[in-house]
Formats: C-alpha cells, structure tokens, sequence
C-alpha cells in the first residue's frame, strides 16, 4: 500500500459518529463527527479525573497523592508561566488547559481512537481561538488603537505584511498540529501492513505518545510567544 493511497483512505473515511436528519438544511449539515465525540469524551474523562484526583484535598496533613499532585500543577504552571512572560502571566491556566487537552487528544491514539486532532477543522478551530485570544491579549494591553498601529510597525510599509501574518499565524498552527499527526498515523499504518506486530508497537512509543506530547507543547509554545509577543 502507498503512502497516498493510505492518506486517502484516512482523509476520505466517513467521519459522521451521530447522524442527525432535522428534515431541513442540506443532508449531513448537521451531523456530529466522531472528532467532536471523542473531544467531549476526552473533555468528560478530564472533569471526571480532576474531581478524583482533587477529592478530600487539605490545607495541612496532606497526603502523598495530594503532595505529588501539587508538585506537578506548580511546575506544569511555571513551564508555562515561563514561556508568557511576567506580563502575561495571568493567561497560564488557559495555555495549561489548552496543552493538557492537546496531550490527551494526540495520546487516544495508543487506545486504537483516531486523535480529534486529525481532523483539520479541530486544529483550525483550536488555531483560531488562540489567535483571537492573542488579539484580545494586544487590545486589553495597548487599546484598541494601539492594537490597529502595532499593524504598522516598525514601519508603515508593513502593514500589508502584517496584516498577511495575521492570517499566516493561525493557518501555521493548524497544519502544523493537523499535519504532523497526519503523518504519525499514516507511519504506523504502514508499519503495521508491512512488518511485525513487536515493530509497530516499539514505534508506537515514538509516534503514538513523544511525537503527541511533543505537537501538543509546540501549539502551546507557539501560541504563548505570540501573546507575549502581544503584550510587549
């Protein structure tokens, strides 16, 4: 099997996980992919995990759990917080949350689910909401006038160019996310048609969990230099 014919199949695979037919409206306009399901149940087992793992929590004793817990949440938040900035440091929680979810959804794939982050219009919606949040970011610090003359600096000339890369930022994140696990998926597809069951599965660790960790810090880190960027 060809590289191609395995990205078509991928591409071209019915997506639809709940078919819905409101009787008006083009047909499968309203249909659910089976991204959005496995992003709610990624999202349901993230609430359902935090309520245990946060349960009989003190202020003094504290147990081992509590202690282990605490320790990797300060030091997830100063990885980020780092990345920010001290003038953007209040955004932390919500690039945290953003690389936590990105994690779990690139890693569904060592369960046999196809990531949600292999379907484009996830990357796009998730690089659309973090360069909207960065243009939010610039407005709060510089006003909304200061946010339309930072289009033209360092100088006038700029501001076409500027303008393109307000459009090239969220397209870059979204391919790079969507494009990287692509390719992991279509690799260990081949790798399972061509060789051992032992091969894939030591390949796995690579592409399945380093390379999904590795794509979910580098959306995060990107998206955390450009509000830093934002509020200089």
């Amino acid at each position: 099997m060809e590289v191609g014919e395995v990205v078509q199949e991928l591409l071209n695979s019915d997506k639809t996980a709940i078919a819905i037919n409101p009787g008006f409206g083009p047909e499968g306009f309203f249909n659910i992919n089976r991204s959005v399901v496995v992003s709610w149940g990624i999202m349901a087992f993230l609430m359902i995990l935090t309520l245990i793992m946060t349960a009989g929590m003190r202020v003094d004793h504290i147990s081992k759990r509590q202690l282990i817990i605490e320790t990797a949440v300060v030091k997830l938040k100063n990885l980020i917080g780092d990345g920010l900035g001290p003038e953007a440091k209040e955004y932390t929680l919500w690039i945290t949350t953003l690389l936590i979810y990105l994690g779990f959804s690139n890693l569904v794939g060592l369960l046999g689910i196809t990531p949600p982050t292999m379907d484009l219009s996830v990357t796009l919606s998730l690089a659309l909401m973090s360069i909207i949040l960065v243009q939010i970011v610039s407005i709060r610090k510089h006003g909304g006038i200061g946010w339309l003359k930072s289009f033209t600096k360092p100088i006038a000339v700029n501001l076409p160019m500027n303008i393109l890369e307000l459009g090239i930022k969220p397209l870059s994140l979204c391919m790079r996310l969507f494009g990287n696990i692509l390719a992991a998926t279509v690799i260990m597809d081949m790798l399972k048609a061509v060789v051992p069951v032992f091969l894939p599965a030591v390949f796995c660790l690579y592409f399945d969990f380093f390379d999904g960790l590795l794509q979910a810090y580098v959306f995060v880190f990107l998206t955390s230099l450009y509000i830093k960027e934002a509020v200089e």
